[in-house]
């Protein structure tokens, strides 16, 4: 089973994110609905695989937005996932956020799990994805995502080189009005250097390959209602560990903002090969509060 620190670490980082941002007396909210994504699995905002351009919550130019998220999956080869997470959104330009990853490694280390911590860090460039409807000139930002595997006795054993990485993705989101008939569609395309073996949860690096590489995303979402996406996600990943073949992730969402400090998302998630068994896929669900 998921231990229960990720819970304990979502608390605790959400009490402090939005006693900070109470004490600076910020007024946020002002952004139209589910405008910061959801929480990707490194905590950004952005799809449930990949990182947007969207900055998290719903401040806009002069305010602070934050979320909290927690997210589980399973495979049906027997390996859990659970995500938790706080990000804060400074003036609509600037998106901090951290999260904590449990993978529970099943039979195939029985008793064994992994945990991920990610700090990301990511700046609005230049574009407005939403409001800048007269130009095709996407919103474009600029991320960095630090992470730490803290049980690296399995990806060691594997063949991974360091247990700590860096990411770097450059993100492109943008959202047609009255796109398809007459709904909204939005659509991102995101670039990631990469060393990482399944987002980090085995280590990064290895001995096929320890250098990093250009991995594309993307992330399609057709608005059938303004509360409801209905949207496709791809992402590449490397193949650096000679002890198995890594296999790029895909998924099928539906996300539904019920109350605008509410989203909740489901996906269909294909992962692939992870460590000894094949086709590995899951149902993914997530919640996540904003403001």
């Amino acid at each position: 089973m998921i231990r229960a620190h990720s819970t304990l670490f979502l608390a605790t980082l959400t009490l402090v994110i939005f006693s900070i941002v109470a004490s600076l007396d910020a007024n946020a909210g002002d952004r139209l609905l589910g405008t910061g994504g959801v929480a990707q699995v490194e905590g950004a905002g952005g799809g449930g695989l990949t990182p947007w351009a969207l900055i998290t919550g719903y401040g806009t130019k002069d305010q602070i937005g934050a979320s909290g998220f927690y997210t589980q999956a399973r495979t049906q080869g027997g390996f859990e996932m659970g995500i938790a997470g706080v990000a804060v959104g400074l003036n609509n330009n600037v998106e901090i956020s951290a999260s904590q990853l449990h993978f529970d490694l099943g039979n195939t280390v029985p008793g064994q799990s992994i945990k991920l911590t990610t700090l990301g860090l990511k700046t609005r460039l230049f574009g407005d994805a939403i409001y800048d409807q007269n130009s095709w000139v996407p919103q474009v930002a600029l991320g960095i995502q630090l992470k730490h595997n803290e049980d690296f006795d399995v990806p060691s054993a594997l063949g991974a080189r360091k247990s700590t990485g860096v990411d770097i993705y450059l993100a492109a989101t943008k959202l047609f009005l009255n796109a398809v008939a007459g709904r909204n569609l939005l659509v991102n395309f995101t670039l990631q250097a990469t060393k990482a073996n399944q987002f980090g949860i085995l280590g990064f690096g290895g001995d096929n390959a320890d250098h990093y590489k250009l991995q594309p995303a993307m992330s399609v979402a057709l608005m059938l209602r303004d509360d409801f996406l209905l949207g496709f996600e791809y992402r590449a990943k490397p193949d650096n560990l000679s002890s198995f073949k890594e296999d790029d992730a895909k998924d099928i969402f539906i996300a539904w903002f019920p109350y605008r400090n509410l989203s909740l998302t489901a996906a269909y998630l294909d992962l692939g090969n992870i460590a000894n068994k094949d086709s590995q896929r899951a149902y993914w669900l997530s919640g996540q509060v904003s403001y």
